[in-house]
C-alpha cells in the first residue's frame, strides 16, 4: 500500500504541535508553575526541554521517516534485536491506553463547552457538579462523542484528515488564546499573578521536587512515546528538516503552555482562587473565574472551545498509533481500522467512566510507566543499533549538531527515560 505524506512542512509542524499541545499544557503546566515556584519552575523546564523533548522527538521522528512505517516497522527493520520484537507492542499499548482515558477527559471538555453554550453552567457549585459527573455513567455520552470525532478525522487520512484539521484549528486556538490572554491580564488584581509567574522563587531551585516535576512536564508535554510522533514522521517527506520542525514544534508547545499559564493564573489571583488545585484547576477553578467575569459565559465558552481544539488534536495523534498498527498488521482499510480501534477503546473506557479510582490507576500506569518504558526502548534501538553515520544521515543536519543530538540521545535521553519511570514510582506521578 502506498503510504501517504504530509503535503508540506507547515502541515507537519502544526500536526506535531497539535499532538503536543494537549490538556497537559493547560492544567498541568499552570498547576506546576503555580505550585513549584512560579518563574523558578521555568528554568529547569527549559533545560529539560532541550535535553529530552527536542532530542527525543528528533530521534522518534527520524526513525519513523527512515522506516516509512509506523512503530511495527521496528520488528522487521531490526530483526536481530530482541528488544525490537517487544518494544513496539509496549509503545502501542501505552499510547492506545492513554487515548482510552484521554478521550474520556476530552468528553468532559465537550460537556463543559456545551454547558457554556446553553448557559446551564452558570451559578453552579462547580466542585460538586464535577464530581457528580466525572466517574459516573453521565459522562458516557460525551465520551462516545469524543470517540466519534477522533475516529472521523483519522478515517479521512493524513492530508485530508490530520493535516487539514490541524491547519484549521491550531491557528484558531492561538487566536482564542490571545483574546483570552488579553482579557485575563486586564482584570483588576491580575498583576499579582503576573508577578508570581515572572519573579522566580530561587529557593525552589534547591528543592529536588521542582526539578523532578520540570523533567516530567518537559518529557510528557510534547508527546514523546516511541510511536506517536514516530508515525507522523513516517508520513514525512525526505526534504523536510526534522531538526527545524522539532524546534518549532517545541517552541509552539511552550508558547501555548505559557499562554495558558498567563490566562489562568493571573485570573485566579484576581478572584483570590487556589492556583495549586491540580487537575481540578480546569473543571472547578476555571469555571469559578468565568462566573466572576463580566461576559463570563461567552468567555468561558471560547476558553473551552480552545481546549476542545487542543484535546482533539492530541487525541487523533494518540488514535493514529493503534490504527496504523492495525492497518499494518491485519491489512485492513483505514476506515475499518479506525472504527475497530475506536470501538474497542470505547468499550474498555466504559469501565473507566464509572469508576474514577480505576480511571486514575489506569492513567498512572499507562502514562507514568508504559509510555516512558516504550519511549526508552524504541529510542534505545535507534541510538544504539544504528551506526553514528546512519543516524547523522537520518537526522540530516550539520555535523556538530548531529554529534550533540547523538551524544544526548545515547547517554542522557535513553537512560533518563528509565529514571523517569523510577521518579514516577517514588513521587506518585510526575507527568
Amino acid at each position: 500500500m502506498k503510504r501517504e505524506n504530509f503535503k508540506n512542512k507547515i502541515g507537519f509542524i502544526l500536526s506535531c504541535s497539535g499532538a503536543a499541545i494537549g490538556l497537559g499544557n493547560i492544567w498541568l503546566f499552570s498547576w506546576k508553575v503555580g505550585k513549584y515556584g512560579g518563574g523558578a519552575f521555568l528554568i529547569p523546564y527549559f533545560i529539560f526541554m532541550v535535553l529530552f523533548a527536542i532530542v527525543g522527538l528528533i530521534g522518534e521522528i527520524s526513525l519513523g521517516r527512515m522506516m516509512k512505517r509506523g512503530v511495527l516497522g521496528v520488528t522487521t527493520y531490526f530483526p536481530k534485536s530482541m528488544i525490537g520484537k517487544i518494544a513496539p507492542y509496549i509503545s502501542i499499548s501505552s499510547v492506545w491506553g492513554i487515548y482510552t482515558f484521554y478521550v474520556i477527559v476530552f468528553g468532559w471538555v465537550l460537556k463543559y463547552f456545551c454547558m457554556y453554550v446553553t448557559g446551564d453552567i452558570i451559578n453552579k457549585n462547580y466542585e460538586s457538579y464535577f464530581f457528580n459527573f466525572a466517574g459516573t455513567s453521565k459522562s458516557i455520552p460525551w465520551h462516545l462523542l469524543g470517540i466519534i470525532l477522533s475516529v472521523i478525522i483519522i478515517s479521512l487520512g493524513i492530508s485530508k484528515g490530520i493535516e487539514k484539521f490541524n491547519k484549521i484549528v491550531m491557528p484558531i486556538m492561538f487566536i482564542l488564546f490571545i483574546f483570552l490572554l488579553f482579557k485575563s491580564l486586564t482584570l483588576k488584581g491580575a498583576q499579582e499573578g503576573i508577578y508570581y509567574l515572572l519573579k522566580p522563587d530561587w529557593t525552589k531551585l534547591l528543592e529536588l521536587k521542582t526539578w523532578v516535576m520540570a523533567l516530567g512536564q518537559a518529557f510528557f508535554t510534547v508527546g514523546i512515546s516511541g510511536s506517536a510522533l514516530l508515525v507522523y514522521g513516517s508520513y514525512l517527506k525526505k526534504e523536510v528538516s526534522i531538526v527545524d520542525s522539532v524546534v518549532k514544534t517545541c517552541i509552539l508547545d511552550t508558547v501555548a503552555a505559557l499562554m495558558a499559564g498567563f490566562i489562568i493564573i493571573p485570573a485566579a489571583f484576581a478572584f483570590n482562587l487556589d492556583i495549586t488545585s491540580g487537575p481540578a484547576l480546569l473543571f472547578i477553578t476555571v469555571p469559578t473565574i468565568f462566573e466572576n467575569m463580566i461576559g463570563g459565559q461567552l468567555i468561558g465558552g471560547l476558553f473551552f472551545l480552545s481546549i476542545i481544539f487542543a484535546a482533539l488534536s492530541s487525541a487523533i495523534n494518540l488514535l493514529e498509533v493503534p490504527v496504523d498498527a492495525f492497518i499494518d498488521k491485519f491489512k485492513v482499510t483505514r476506515i475499518k481500522g479506525s472504527i475497530l480501534v475506536g470501538s474497542i477503546s470505547f468499550i474498555i473506557g466504559l469501565f473507566l467512566d464509572i469508576n474514577i479510582n480505576l480511571f486514575g490507576n489506569f492513567a498512572d500506569f499507562t502514562n507514568g510507566f508504559l509510555l516512558p518504558l516504550g519511549a526508552g526502548l524504541i529510542l534505545a534501538i535507534f541510538f544504539y543499533n544504528l551506526s553514528k553515520e546512519k543516524i547523522f544521515e537520518e537526522i540530516n543536519t550539520k555535523k556538530n549538531i548531529g554529534e550533540l543530538i547523538y551524544f544526548i540521545g545515547k547517554y542522557i535521553f535513553v537512560p533518563g527515560t528509565f529514571l523517569i519511570i523510577l521518579l514516577g514510582i517514588l513521587y506518585g506521578s510526575i507527568g
